[in-house]
């Protein structure tokens, strides 16, 4: 017969006691604070992908501002590609990349830069590719933002819609 002895637990590891859950209770608080990402996907005939992630903000709390880079939730979206694409008259390269939609009265513009880094400010100097997006308006306002990609071949057309505004610009694999 076996016999369990218990030992109280020692004043010295109270505290770890009391922080350990605080700790994952801040945790847990940060992520559902941080808001969530969604995803549009492009994949290829060739079985390569392109990908966009992005903050599927509400359209009636977030405004965009004519000439002003639009980065949703206050994050720029991202943009993973393992082929080669053209964009316009702009080669990029595989890897990632931050996209950043801008608005105009008539038409937006997509630019493509290769600073990654979190947090940071755009900067033009980076830009990769920039394309003309053509632009129009629908009747029926999408709710929040709403990134998709419309595949035929070795094209994906990335489509932006936005409260009223419907943005349209082609990426074509290499």
């Amino acid at each position: 017969m076996s016999r369990r002895m218990f030992r109280a637990t020692s004043p010295a590891t109270l505290p770890y006691l009391v922080v350990i859950p605080f700790l994952f209770a801040t945790l847990a608080a940060a992520q559902q604070a941080a808001p969530s990402q969604s995803t549009a996907a492009c994949n290829l005939d060739d079985g390569r992908q392109v990908y966009i992630r992005y903050i599927p903000v509400a359209s009636n709390k977030e405004k965009v501002s004519n000439g002003k880079p639009f980065t949703p939730g206050g994050a720029p979206m991202t943009l993973f590609t393992e082929a080669p694409l053209t964009l316009g008259t702009s080669s990029i390269p595989l890897g990632a990349y931050t996209v950043y939609p801008i608005p105009a009265r008539d038409k937006w513009t997509l630019a493509v830069n290769r600073n990654v880094t979190p947090g940071s400010a755009y900067d033009e100097k980076q830009d990769i590719a920039r394309a003309p997006m053509e632009t129009a308006q629908v009747s029926q306002p999408s709710d929040a933002l709403d990134v998709a990609f419309a595949h035929v071949g070795m094209r994906c057309g990335l489509r932006i819609y936005f409260g009223k505004t419907a943005s349209f610009v082609d990426f074509i694999a290499k």
